[in-house]
């Protein structure tokens, strides 16, 4: 079980990290909504909870819970910026389809 983090993924997470000043890493995971069922989630901790799981990648530490890592397992997180357009992604193996909007997916 593992998620990844692009080394573009990591110097914005960690640029943001260090702007904000205070935070242990990020957390990624997963909530019901949209048309396909499922979105991601992506915000920064400042506690941990005791069950979730902790990956290090390219200096940064990205905190899951345990229900979300089961939609999750593989995860690779990227960002890239296309003209006036930049954000993070989610390369996951595990979806099987997303809505047209691209908002939500399912596994």
């Amino acid at each position: 079980m593992a998620i990844t983090v692009t080394p573009a993924a990591a110097q914005q997470a960690l640029r943001f990290l260090k702007n904000r000043g205070s935070g242990v890493g990020l957390r990624l995971g997963v909530k019901t909504t949209g048309c396909s069922g499922l979105a991601y989630v992506l915000e920064f901790v400042d506690d941990v909870n005791a069950d979730d799981e902790f990956f290090v990648d390219n200096g940064v530490t990205i905190i899951i819970d345990a229900k979300s890592l089961v939609y999750l397992d593989g995860t690779e997180l990227d960002f890239s910026k296309e003209g006036l357009n930049e954000g993070f992604s989610f390369n996951n193996p595990n979806v099987n389809g997303e809505c047209g909007c691209g908002e939500s997916f399912n596994v």
